[in-house]
């Protein structure tokens, strides 16, 4: 079988109106997240399917992170399987952080990466 390589970008290099999907489970959202990201965790995806479908409904890519992008590289591959523009965030919030990109908690203090 031949395989398409994985659509990814840099941290630093995702635009700052884009759609972040952050793909992290709860306690790690509450910690730290992107601004404005889209939290929909692995575990509830295919459950949580349609507000991902509904958030690229205009044609936005998804810019797809989850720690250190292992979670995010599944769910990449999974989102670009079903024909939506998707790339994986190389390094994850561990990257973005480090990119010096804002991190807020859920209360919108400034947030950590768990």
């Amino acid at each position: 079988m031949n395989f398409a390589p994985l659509p990814s970008v840099e941290a630093a290099s995702v635009p700052a109106d884009a759609l972040v999907l952050d793909v992290r489970e709860d306690d790690e959202w509450v910690a730290g997240h992107a601004v404005d990201a889209l939290h929909v965790p692995m575990s509830d995806f295919v459950a949580r399917f349609g507000e991902v479908t509904e958030a690229v409904a205009d044609g936005r890519r998804a810019y797809v992170m989850c720690r250190v992008g292992g979670r995010s590289a599944q769910v990449t591959q999974y989102l670009v399987q079903q024909g939506i523009d998707a790339v994986n965030v190389d390094g994850g919030m561990l990257a973005w952080d480090g990119a010096g990109r804002p991190v807020v908690g859920n209360d919108g203090s400034p947030g950590f990466v768990l």
